[in-house]
């Protein structure tokens, strides 16, 4: 039988992974690309011609709203940023060339370009629309012309600049962190699988309801990986570096696919086992001699989980014991609803699940990028 595993408050998780992630390889290469990149447009921003040269502190600005952990990421944000610069701009230049700013005509735009951003037209670049009509109204006064000018000049070089360095030093493909958090996933569900054997082997009902609890997570965790993978198959679009990454990306869905399976019967598992130990209205008794061969089940399949695909001979030997302990489990369903002709629901229900577990157990693992 396997221990359950000692766990960490969910606060201590949660700020150590949120340290771990911004300490990441491919998050450090970005804070570097970006310093890199303001840095260059600093310097060259006063030597810009005309009025632009007056403005130069908008070229940073461009130079760090174009970074982007990818190359698609930082293009789409980059256009974005200028096309909703632009309209604002384009507003406050109505106002200039007509009424002028003042009281009633600051606030109307600003409102105007509020309503803009809401239409998803701009993306990122939504916020820009009322704040350069903004800047240009409040900042520009009257030389409203020259500011925009340089306001939207400077921008486009900061953008210009990050985009080269962003392309010069191209970021690694996300496929090899989304394979990690893939594999991170399975040992999850492993776990998990674990800790509901163990459960109700130990003692009945189970006094630990840190299993029940954790099911929930698993959903989270699933959404958490596709947004992941996602991330990883655009990081791949037009990257250098990113050559034969599509098939590791493909096969990357394709194993999420099934670990979401898994994760669906394992909580169904959980969810059956606790209607039958808190007496919900979906419960059904579970029989004495269920609890044993069950949890013996539970532990064999999820060292199945564990392993993955692989085909060495210990993993097709924990292949074969978790087919014979859910034969056993079925086998003592079998006599025990013979002897006392009453239905085995709880031992059903996981014996079905767990055989369609070993089943998605064998879906390819990724292979390292």
């Amino acid at each position: 039988m396997t221990p359950s595993r000692p766990r960490l408050p969910a606060r201590r998780v949660g700020i150590a992974r949120a340290l771990h992630d911004a300490v990441r390889p491919a998050r450090l290469l970005l804070v570097a690309k970006t310093a890199l990149a303001v840095a260059l447009a600093w310097l060259i921003a006063p030597h810009m011609p005309g009025v632009t040269q007056e403005y130069p502190y908008y070229a940073p600005l461009g130079a760090l709203v174009s970074m982007y952990p990818t190359l698609m990421g930082s293009a789409r944000s980059s256009l974005q940023t200028l096309l909703g610069l632009a309209t604002g701009i384009g507003l406050a230049t109505v106002v200039v060339l007509t009424v002028g700013p003042n009281w009633w005509t600051i606030p109307l735009v600003v409102a105007i370009g509020v309503l803009l951003s809401g239409t998803g037209w701009f993306g990122v670049g939504r916020e820009y629309v009322p704040m350069a009509a903004l800047f240009v109204l409040i900042i520009g006064g009257q030389n409203a012309d020259d500011y925009s000018l340089g306001y939207l000049t400077q921008t486009a070089v900061g953008v210009v600049i990050g985009l080269v360095v962003n392309v010069a030093i191209a970021p690694a493909p996300l496929t090899v962190a989304a394979a990690g958090q893939l594999a991170a996933f399975r040992e999850q569900l492993a776990t998990h699988l674990h800790d509901i054997g163990s459960a109700v082997s130990t003692s009945w009902p189970p006094e630990n309801e840190q299993w029940a609890e954790d099911a929930e997570s698993l959903a989270d965790t699933s959404a958490e990986l596709r947004a992941a993978l996602a991330e990883a198959e655009e990081s791949r679009r037009g990257n250098p570096r990113a050559r034969g990454h599509r098939t590791r990306v493909q096969a990357s869905f394709a194993e999420l696919a099934a670990l979401d399976r898994i994760a669906h019967l394992i909580r169904d598992i959980a969810d059956g086992i606790a209607d039958t130990i808190w007496d919900r209205p979906a419960g059904i008794t579970l029989d004495a001699a269920l609890p044993e061969p069950l949890s013996a089940a539970c532990h064999a399949v999820a060292d199945v989980i564990a392993r993955g695909d692989a085909s060495s001979s210990e993993d097709h030997r924990a292949r074969e014991d978790a087919a014979r302990a859910i034969r056993i489990l079925l086998e003592v369903i079998d006599e025990r609803t013979v002897d006392v002709r009453r239905t085995m629901g709880p031992g059903v229900l996981t014996t079905m699940h767990l055989r369609r577990i070993l089943i998605l157990s064998g879906t390819p693992r990724t292979e390292p990028a």
